[in-house]
């Protein structure tokens, strides 16, 4: 059970209930993330606004749900991994063992997702402080310095709603439930 309210377009506050009924309509349900930043509007503008601005990049939908799952995976957002799963599979058209590989944090068989789960998993690290061989690398595999500002902006879109969620404890939508995925336990 979530540990903040789920709001629905009638409870919220007037200020997220746009935000509610755009996010329901792309869905067809409305996600328990979405539910539980509408209790702090400007919280749910955001995160909407960035997705947006995000998705105006010159990331590909497929470099951009890498850096999301990545993100999701190093957070231990289980809600966030899931979302994202459905995303990387039905809409960016992502191979089944791909996406595996990516929740596992392990190697991924394409060299160029491979760099941007690398890169990504540099800048959570280190906070943005790459180091120039992490940045050389990340050129290497074709990425601009555009890029890599870009991959910073969806760490910054992920830490949001992986955070909230963690915040939130919220459970996953039944619509999600077949992408569940559980954080590793962390060693003692």
């Amino acid at each position: 059970m979530s540990r903040l309210p789920l709001q629905t377009v009638e409870s919220a506050p007037a200020a997220a209930r746009p935000f509610l009924e755009r996010s329901l309509a792309a869905n067809g349900f409305l996600p328990n993330l979405v539910a539980s930043l509408a209790n702090a509007p400007v919280a749910l503008e955001t995160y909407l606004s960035v997705g947006d601005l995000n998705a105006r990049g010159g990331l590909t939908l497929a470099e951009r749900e890498t850096v999301q799952i990545t993100a999701a995976a190093i957070h231990g957002c289980g809600f966030c991994v899931a979302g994202h799963t459905a995303v990387a599979l039905k809409k960016a058209q992502l191979a089944p063992e791909l996406v595996d590989a990516l929740r596992a944090q392990q190697p991924l068989p394409d060299a160029r997702l491979d760099a941007v789960a690398a890169f990504t998993r540099a800048v959570i690290a280190t906070r943005g402080a790459v180091s120039d061989a992490e940045l050389d690398a990340f050129r290497a595999a074709g990425f601009t310095d555009a890029n890599a500002l870009e991959v910073i902006l969806g760490v910054s879109l992920a830490t949001l709603c992986n955070f909230a969620n963690n915040l939130a404890r919220n459970e996953l939508n039944p619509q999600l439930a077949a992408y569940r995925w559980e954080p590793r336990a962390q060693p003692a």
